[in-house]
This record gives C-alpha cells, structure tokens and sequence, in this order.
C-alpha cells in the first residue's frame, strides 16, 4: 500500500494553513493545536521543514514560522522529500542497485514508469493548490473488508 506517514499528513496541514495567511507568521503551539498535533511533534516536522528550506524561521516576539516562499512555488514532492526522503513507489525507483532482483525483473519497467507519472504529478501539485476545493469528487475510502461504501 502506498500511503504517506503521518508527519507527512500532519507537515501538509500546517503547511496549508500557513499557505491561506502567507504574510502572516505562525507560532509552534498555534500550529500543533490546528493540526492537533502535540507541541513536539509539530516543533519537529517545523524544523525539518526550514532545514529543508520550505520554511523561515524569526525569532523574536513578532516571530515564528512563514512559507520561504510563495505557496505556490512549493510542491507537494519537495514537502514529501523533506519529511519522508527520496519519493519512489519501489526501491529501484529510487536508487539502481538496491534490488538483488532489479536486472532480471519482469516487472521493473512498469514501476518506473508510474514511479514518474507520481512524481510528475507531485510536482505539478503545488501547496497553492492544497488549499483549493478537489476538481475531482472524493470517493469514500474502501472499509476494512475491502468493499467500497456507495
């Protein structure tokens, strides 16, 4: 199953919420209380960010977190990247050589290529547009015995 962590989840609320008030700065707890999140949790996927240069840091009574740029310069792969490593839906697609069966698998072709159709298509996503309405309607998620809910 493909399925993003939950830093990745809880990084993209904030991150949105920061993305409907670009000017205005964010502190830690207001941003862990919105995405209810504990205070650590947040102060940890924060820094990762800034370290990955998706956020400013200001200390100072005006301080806190801001976007380091415009939302809409952010794409959700630099996000992935920044909280979970190199995207890729197999290992090979990430790195040649990590697969004992990469040279011999039948399969390895067709990775690669949705591994660049998700990439493509997370990097085409920006913050920006996290923070509009889905085009597509949302279907419900498959319950736990793998049926869908009509």
């Amino acid at each position: 199953m493909l399925r993003l962590a939950k830093l990745t989840d809880y990084g993209m609320v904030m991150l949105t919420a920061m993305a409907r008030e670009p000017r205005r700065h964010f502190a830690t707890a207001a941003l862990a209380a919105g995405a209810q999140v504990s205070h650590a949790t947040a102060a940890k996927i924060l820094k990762t960010l800034v370290r990955a240069g998706v956020l400013a840091s200001m200390r100072g009574a005006h301080g806190g977190y801001a976007l380091a740029r415009p939302a809409e310069a952010i794409s959700l792969a630099e996000v992935i990247e920044a909280l979970e490593g190199p995207l890729g839906v197999t290992e090979c697609a990430v790195r040649s050589g990590l697969c004992a069966q990469e040279a011999s698998c039948a399969v390895r072709g067709n990775w690669l290529a949705l591994d660049r159709v998700l990439r493509r298509t997370l990097e085409q996503t920006s913050l920006a547009d996290m923070t509009r309405p889905p085009v597509l309607p949302v279907a419900p998620p498959p319950t736990t015995t793998g049926e869908h809910v009509t």
